[in-house]
């Protein structure tokens, strides 16, 4: 431990500036995790949405059940973004 009055305060500033930085590091990979779901969400829909019209034109689904499946999958992965 420091016994001079200005080390003590660098360690005090020191451990400020750490915890600071550490929470914006976190806030950064937080930020771009997300950014790398939605695109993962965006490309998992554009698959969901392929598989769902393909059953309806073979007749597994309705028109207008396919449609509103393919809406509100659309619908939360534009709520993501």
């Amino acid at each position: 431990m420091a016994n001079i009055k200005s080390a003590k305060k660098r360690i005090l500033v020191t451990e400020t500036k750490t915890a600071r930085n550490k929470a914006i590091r976190s806030e950064v990979k937080t930020s771009i995790k997300k950014v790398e779901a939605a695109v993962a969400a965006k490309a998992a829909y554009k698959d969901a949405s392929s598989v769902i019209e393909s059953a309806c034109s073979k007749g597994v689904y309705h028109k207008n059940n396919a449609a509103r499946k393919v809406s509100r999958l659309a619908k939360l992965v534009n709520g993501i973004a």
